[in-house]
């Protein structure tokens, strides 16, 4: 009997406890460069009005044919982030998903790199980082800053890191699409839209830049961690494989990842389980 009311009242007591909750809002950027209006999503922590404090900033990437709505809707990835944050396994952290796509894809720009007509990777360092950042009281230096995104935007978090290695401290890239020679996406025989992103991807091989990277290089890849996760039926599998065998040719430490599954939602929702505290790990360091 002591045992059921004690039981009782710490179910009590559990019930009355503060939920650490944060909160999704949409925004928009006008840019200049792009000459058009993007918008976005920002996970806030769990009191973030009502603290001075500087936050760690996450760029959370979305893929092909997706658009700045994709993580949350699909990838459900506030049920995710608070649960960590929570448990500890995360810092609290502002997330910040961009767009760069949408479902049609031979008539819309999707990408993260310059394309003709598309210069996205000027847009995203020369304007969208820093007002967002400033926006919404980011730390905004190496240290606190990550990115990570699945299939085209796995590929655009591994190569953003690559060139500008002195951004970010860790990379994790999810079923990560990192060239274009060797993948299954079809380009199609217009030069459209999804041509130039694909044709994009083959010019910014994240493979090749690896292949091809001097000491100095290497030397700078070796600042950022580094994570790669792909499912073993994954048709990008071969990539994954593929970066990893470089990186250690390189003695470039990286972590691989390969589990039971396909490009799929159901596969990178498990995988942001994973990457929101690798990256929290890696804050400060």
């Amino acid at each position: 009997m002591k045992t059921n009311r004690l039981f009782l009242l710490l179910s009590t007591m559990l019930l009355c406890l503060p939920s650490l909750a944060g909160r999704i809002v949409t925004d928009t950027l006008k840019s200049r460069i792009l000459s058009a209006d993007v918008a976005y999503n920002v996970y806030l922590p769990d009191g973030f009005d009502l603290s001075s404090r500087r936050y760690p900033v996450i760029y959370l990437l979305h893929g092909l044919s997706d658009d700045y709505r994709a993580w949350r809707d699909k990838g459900q990835m506030q049920t995710v982030v608070d649960e960590l944050i929570g448990t500890g396994e995360c810092v609290p952290v502002v997330i910040v998903m961009p767009n760069a796509g949408g479902p049609d894809t031979h008539n819309t720009w999707n990408g993260y790199f310059n394309m003709p007509g598309w210069s996205y990777e000027d847009f995203f360092f020369q304007e969208f980082l820093p007002a967002v950042e400033q926006k919404y009281h980011a730390v905004g230096d190496k240290e606190h800053r990550a990115v990570m995104g699945l299939s085209m935007g796995g590929g655009g978090s591994t190569v953003y890191c690559q060139r500008h290695p002195d951004m970010f401290s860790s990379c994790y890239a999810m079923s990560p699409w990192l060239d274009h020679g060797t993948s299954d996406v079809k380009a199609g025989a217009e030069k459209d839209k999804r041509y130039y992103v694909c044709e994009a991807v083959r010019e910014h091989s994240a493979l090749r830049f690896v292949e091809q990277a001097d000491d100095a290089t290497k030397e700078k890849l070796r600042t950022v961690r580094w994570f790669f996760d792909c499912g073993d039926d994954d048709f990008l599998f071969d990539q994954s494989v593929r970066m990893h065998q470089l990186m250690r040719s390189a003695r470039i430490h990286d972590e691989l990842r390969i589990r039971n599954g396909v490009h799929n939602w159901e596969y990178w929702h498990q995988a942001l389980r994973m990457a929101l505290p690798f990256a929290s790990r890696n804050f400060g360091k």
